[in-house]
C-alpha cells in the first residue's frame, strides 16, 4: 500500500469558518475524513498533518522523504514566499504535489505567484476541496499505480 502525507498549511484549520464563499462550509475534520475514505478505496494510506508554523512543516517534509511515498501539501500563504519550504522540498526524492483550493491566480496579485510550484511534480488551483481528491489521483498515478473506478463521495 502506498503512503501519501497530505499537509495543510497556515490557517486551513480555518476551513468552514474563514472566508465561505472562497474556501466552502466544509471543515478541514470532514476533508480529512473523506479523503482518507477516498485513498483508501484505492490502495493509498494518506496521514495528514496541519500546522501554522513553517518549522513544524518543514520538519514533516524531511520526515516524509523517508517514511513516505509522496507529499501532498496546500502550504497556504507559505506558497508565496517560503524558500525554506520550498527548499526542504527540494531536498527530498519523493514526488510532491501542490494543492489551492481557489484559483490562486485569479485572486489578489501577490497570490499569483507560487515559489514551490518550481520543486513539485505538478500544481492543482481551483477545483474545490475536489482539488485534493485530484491531487491523490495524480499521485497515484506517479507513483506508477492506476485507478479504474472510484466513488468520489457518498451521496444522500
Amino acid at each position: 500500500m502506498k503512503r501519501i502525507l497530505l499537509i495543510n498549511g497556515p490557517n486551513l484549520n480555518r476551513l468552514g469558518k474563514r472566508e465561505p464563499h472562497i474556501y466552502g462550509h466544509a471543515t478541514l475534520d470532514d476533508l480529512e475524513k473523506d479523503l482518507r475514505l477516498f485513498a483508501s478505496q484505492i490502495g493509498i494510506n494518506l496521514v495528514c498533518v496541519q500546522s501554522n508554523h513553517e518549522g513544524v512543516i518543514i520538519d514533516k517534509i524531511h520526515e516524509a522523504g523517508d517514511t513516505y511515498d509522496g507529499v501532498i501539501i496546500n502550504p497556504g500563504a507559505f506558497t508565496h514566499y517560503s524558500y525554506a519550504i520550498r527548499d526542504a522540498i527540494a531536498s527530498i526524492t519523493i514526488p510532491t504535489i501542490e494543492v489551492h483550493i481557489s484559483n490562486v491566480h485569479a485572486r489578489e496579485e501577490f497570490r499569483h505567484t507560487s515559489v514551490i510550484a518550481p520543486v513539485t511534480v505538478g500544481q492543482i488551483v481551483g477545483l474545490g476541496l475536489y482539488g485534493y481528491n485530484v491531487a491523490i489521483l495524480a499521485m497515484l498515478e506517479k507513483l506508477g499505480g492506476k485507478v479504474e473506478y472510484v466513488k468520489i463521495r457518498e451521496t444522500t
